[in-house]
């Protein structure tokens, strides 16, 4: 109410007008308590500013402390972002005195800068300016109030204003404090990508492609008009969710040892090296028989014989070296990642039967039955034994997810990282649960982590494989019951694969 409105009012009419205003701003209380996003909140307080001292714009502005300035987004109806020293004009003036500014004429005060005026075509008259204060008492904040629609701000306007100040200076701290959490978690999580990519630099890029993959296949599902995901939506917040899983769904690497983690091929390199010197020796054994032949030869036979030995002796040890060669050739290569070719496996048992001598003349075999075993590995570089270590991440990722004290819209992270590796016919790791306990998130992430998986080209034991024959895998796997169908689908027609990564 203003001074010019008071005699057309009756003393009733003026207490329901103040109680009208007084619900206004404890509803607008609310709102703001309610609002976390500063960018939502801080135009969402002017307007209500306007409203509750009936002003035909205002602007706000928050104390920097560490810069000694103020600094707005929303002022003087711009959306840029303001910065001045504290205590220059009027609005720095309230910010260092913690004083209200009531003016009838902004430019009969000479701290008024009229350039904003100029700048934005417009003539300020009446303004209020107010300190906005935390519950310490503090200033935090300044509102401004321009031009009131009828006459100039009065005592009750001051009153409403700094009320409504007050609720914006809890919910403006509420709403940084949020921020900062949220970068807190966004720093946890980019330096727990990096620690998992440090153990396996060959998979650098997988978490932050799986994410993106992932987030965008949710969005794309919120739109399709038909099936089962029809009516499919989520929150801002589940997005993010979303993404914090699947940045961290293969966390519990770090539990892995590195040796098994990072393994290209079947035997260990240091396996590869014993072997290799393995053949030496038999070779170098070959060699020592090959001489000790000849020697025996001569003197059966005489010198006048040499020659003709020598060169029976040379072909005989030739074949017998290349031999050696050619065994160590396909033990080199049953040791790659690759199916091993039918016949193999008959092959490597044979082998074990080989022996060498070594230099105290005792017997070696060539081939050891620990080599066989792992060498027979039908498919892959990883024993059986090597393999459940690696699906135990899985395990490792949601015992260490689930003692992070998550917020509430994200405590389901541990849970949607936990089923990513889990498939619709109930043969997936770790739990081997059923369709109807994986959450649609795991879904999700899993058609990503797989598609991944097959296209990257940096894997060291395997090459990329192409878009369409990765689409044709995962096709396979969904109409053999392990993937969501459905789910699939949309990742196709939406072309997610290419737009996610694209707009990384």
């Amino acid at each position: 109410m203003n001074e010019q409105t008071k005699p057309s009012m009756s003393p009733m009419q003026a207490a329901l007008r103040r109680v009208d205003k007084l619900n206004a701003v404890l509803e607008v209380a609310k709102v703001m308590a309610a609002e976390h996003n500063l960018e939502t909140l801080l135009p969402l307080i002017i307007r209500e500013a306007a409203r509750v001292v009936d002003a035909d714009r205002c602007s706000l502005f928050i104390v920097d402390r560490a810069r000694n300035e103020l600094w707005s987004r929303v002022a003087q109806g711009t959306a840029q972002e303001i910065r001045l020293p504290l205590g220059q004009g009027i609005s720095g003036a309230v910010a260092s005195t913690g004083e209200v500014v009531n003016l009838a004429d902004a430019y009969d005060d000479p701290r008024f800068n009229r350039e904003w005026d100029v700048k934005n075509g417009y003539r300020t008259r009446s303004m209020l300016c107010v300190p906005m204060r935390d519950t310490r008492g503090e200033v935090t904040g300044v509102i401004q109030a321009l031009n009131k629609e009828e006459g100039v701000f009065d005592s009750e306007d001051t009153e409403l204003l700094l009320a409504l100040g007050g609720q914006a200076a809890q919910a403006i701290e509420n709403a940084m404090l949020h921020e900062e959490i949220s970068r807190l978690f966004e720093g946890f999580v980019q330096a727990s990508v990096m620690a998992i990519e440090s153990r396996d630099p060959t998979t650098a890029g997988h978490s932050g492609r799986v994410a993106s993959l992932t987030v965008s296949l949710a969005k794309v599902t919120e739109l399709v008009p038909a099936g089962p995901y029809r009516g499919t939506s989520f929150t801002p917040e589940q997005i993010q969710e979303l993404r914090y899983a699947s940045l961290l769904h293969d966390f519990g690497k770090i539990g892995v040892r590195e040796a098994v983690l990072v393994k290209a091929e079947k035997l260990y390199p240091q396996e590869t090296e014993q072997l290799k010197q393995r053949f030496d020796m038999a070779r170098k054994d070959r060699l020592l028989i090959s001489a000790q032949r000849k020697l025996d030869a001569v003197k059966l036979r005489g010198e006048k014989d040499l020659d003709a030995i020598e060169q029976e002796e040379n072909e005989r040890l030739a074949k017998s070296l290349k031999e050696l060669d050619e065994i160590l050739d396909f033990i080199l290569q049953c040791n790659r990642p690759t199916v091993l070719a039918q016949g193999g496996f008959e092959r490597l048992t044979s082998l074990g039967e080989l022996s060498f001598n070594d230099s105290r003349d005792r017997p070696q075999p060539l081939l050891t039955p620990q080599e066989i075993q792992v060498l027979s590995i039908p498919r892959g570089s990883l024993s059986t034994t090597e393999r459940r270590e690696i699906e135990s991440h899985v395990t490792h990722t949601f015992r260490f997810l689930s003692q992070i004290p998550w917020t509430r819209t994200l405590r389901r992270v541990p849970e949607i990282a936990y089923a990513h590796h889990e498939k619709l016919d109930g043969k997936g790791y770790p739990r081997s649960i059923g369709p109807q306990q994986i959450p649609v998130q795991s879904k999700m992430m899993a058609i990503s982590d797989i598609y991944d998986a097959l296209t990257a080209s940096d894997r060291p034991y395997k090459k990329a494989v192409p878009h369409e024959l990765a689409l044709d895998i995962l096709k396979k796997e969904a109409e053999g019951g392990q993937l969501d169908k459905d789910l699939f689908t949309i990742f196709v027609e939406a072309d997610v694969a290419r737009v996610a990564l694209k707009a990384r």
